[in-house]
């Protein structure tokens, strides 16, 4: 066990005690989902092993980008290259940082040149929510889906007219300013929010004395009307500024300059009764600038990816027990990149085509799900899922799933230093088998097993010279993962945990930054006009880098929030993260966050 995690049980269970004997709140409604199967269900309706971070978590855990949401969730491991608006990497069930794809309202954001996606830059307060999927979903996402998928939903009106603003700051320069208006009529409803988010931060190397700062402004806007039987929609989500930082090697002051945007036009129709189609056409720009000059090449190293995408889905309720999902999908990317002096630009066609039919036969529930992919340079690739779930009692459901998926080598595998055209797509193929129980309404616990096996993993090849990307490496992760949830009275309690191993089956060594082990907890207590919350992280010891023997030791941190509402329209936030002011390395030689003040003070005004 870990040192530190042995007073927060004590805690945690002498709060717990006096709660035995207190009425059940009432019963909680399980959240609707729509990134497990690409329609609406609920979390108990589901397959997929599947974490919903809904508004109101997302306002009591006042996170400055949402890696902080993310990290306190068991099987999902965060590495940051320093303070706010550094490099920050998601790792879901041991698979790689970018084997996690990332959508916002549907829409891939996950870059060109390097297959992950910018989440430093994303702003927690334009979300509604945040579901995120473990395990395979290639088969209804395509590319990059191994480890999981993480659907970012950002925030719409429900009805009527609704304002919002709001202030804050916090030590280390942390100023933020957002404002919002929102409505929902009978065939109208649009809105548009902004925010500015800046900070001082902190030296992001060890050693260093300079701090290295952050710019972000945030806008989501969408507009949306019902004419005619046709539901049509225009969104645009974008971020957008500046992050500083310093050479690991000179310790040189350097800054880059970023743009991630995803815009998108979506019809939904019902034909008859039983047919409902949606048409969606996205673009998403994500562009990183250098402002310094790199010596090595005389000019500025930028990173551009722009990507147009088709989207044509179709549910057909058969029957009340079966729902047939089918569509096509078909992307056309364009990648331009310079570093170091080596420079590509270059076009991507992808085009696919994917089927899942869901069935329930009285306790029995099974999905199957394939997907055909014709991508221009990985070739022909066929993906698939298979679920079962069987309602062995009224309030236990045993669940089997088992499926592949693939990544495409992105442009700079191919095109950059080390690149190699040649390269085969990464594949994996997953099993998983879990149990949910429902204690009682409120009160519940799952336990899941899973093992990917990923094969044809791209590493640069030192053995060879002048060195290449090649498929020579491949991993086996396997583990278990519980999660506990209770909601008594006023108390919310929720405790996650995960033991994994994830090794390169070639070397028998450890995954870089992946901790075989990991738990999370949080506590809230909720009076409805006061609120105070505690969240702990607990992760053990992880290997640095593929390139070094550095082993980052464990580490536990624990945040402290609270919120009190003045009256109907305002409320005031406050949050302090790292309480106990713990170091702690997510890489090395860069420094972590110290001990953060944050206060904010909210109106709204409406739903």
């Amino acid at each position: 066990m870990y040192p530190s995690i042995r007073p927060m049980a004590a805690v945690l269970l002498l709060l717990n005690l006096p709660l035995a004997v207190q009425a059940e709140d009432s019963t909680l409604v399980a959240p609707v989902i729509v990134t497990a199967t690409r329609t609406a269900q609920t979390i108990d309706e589901t397959l997929a092993s599947v974490v919903v971070i809904d508004r109101a978590t997302i306002e009591q855990s006042q996170a400055l980008d949402i890696a902080d949401l993310l990290r306190l969730h068991a099987g999902l491991d965060v590495a940051r290259n320093g303070g706010p608006g550094q490099t920050t990497s998601v790792f879901i069930r041991g698979a790689e940082s970018n084997h996690t794809l990332i959508m916002i309202n549907g829409v891939k954001i996950n870059s060109g040149t390097i297959g992950a996606a910018a989440v430093q830059n994303i702003s927690p307060d334009l979300i509604e929510r945040i579901e995120i999927v473990k395990g395979p979903r290639s088969t209804l996402y395509g590319s990059e889906a191994i480890g999981g998928v993480i659907n970012i939903i950002t925030r719409r009106a429900v009805s009527g007219t609704a304002f919002n603003a709001s202030l804050g700051a916090g030590n280390q320069g942390a100023r933020k300013i957002k404002g919002g208006i929102h409505h929902a009529g009978t065939i109208l409803r649009g809105g548009v929010e902004v925010q500015r988010n800046t900070s001082d931060g902190f030296p992001a190397l060890r050693g260093s004395t300079l701090d290295r700062g952050y710019e972000n402004n945030s806008v989501n806007a969408y507009l949306g009307a019902k004419l005619s039987g046709v539901d049509i929609e225009a969104s645009h989500w974008q971020t957008q500024g500046t992050s500083e930082y310093q050479d690991e090697f000179t310790f040189d002051a350097l800054d880059q300059d970023f743009t991630n945007r995803a815009s998108a036009l979506t019809l939904k129709a019902n034909p008859n009764a039983a047919w409902a189609t949606q048409v969606k056409l996205s673009q998403i720009a994500d562009t990183i600038d250098q402002n310094q000059i790199n010596p090595f090449s005389g000019a500025n190293d930028f990173a551009h990816t722009k990507r147009n995408v088709f989207d044509w889905q179709n549910d057909i309720q058969i029957s009340n027990e079966q729902l047939l999902t089918a569509g096509i999908t078909l992307s056309r990317e364009n990648t331009e990149a310079l570093s170091y002096g080596t420079a590509f630009n270059e076009s991507t066609a992808v085009n696919s085509l994917y089927v899942q039919d869901d069935l329930t036969l009285g306790a029995h529930q099974l999905l199957v799900a394939v997907r055909s992919t014709d991508h221009e340079t990985a070739g022909l690739h066929t993906t698939w899922n298979l679920g079962y779930g069987y309602q062995a009692a009224p309030d236990t459901r045993l669940i089997a799933n088992a499926g592949t998926a693939f990544r495409s080598p992105d442009a700079s595998d191919r095109f950059g230093f080390g690149g190699n055209p040649n390269l085969k797509p990464e594949t994996s193929r997953t099993l998983e088998l879990g149990m949910r129980h429902n204690i009682r309404a409120n009160h519940s616990v799952a336990i899941t097993a899973f093992h990917n096996h990923i094969q044809d993993l791209i590493n640069y090849n030192f053995s060879t010279f002048p060195g290449a990307n090649e498929n020579i490496e491949s991993a086996a992760i396997r583990g278990i993962e519980t999660s506990y949830h209770l909601a008594l009275a006023q108390w919310r309690f929720q405790l996650e945990g995960v033991l994994q191993s994830a090794k390169n089956r070639s070397t028998g060594i450890q995954l870089a930054r992946r901790a075989s082990r990991s738990l999370t907890a949080s506590a809230v207590y909720d009076l409805g006009q006061h609120q105070i919350g505690l969240d702990l992280l607990a992760s053990g010891p992880r290997k640095d880098s593929d390139f070094s023997s550095d082993i980052n030791n464990g580490y536990s941190l624990l945040n402290l929030t609270a919120q009190t509402r003045l009256g109907q329209h305002w409320t005031v936030r406050g949050k302090i993260e790292n309480l106990l002011n713990k170091e702690y390395t997510l890489a090395t030689g860069y420094n972590t966050q110290g001990r953060l003040v944050l206060v904010s003070v909210e109106y709204n005004l409406g739903q």
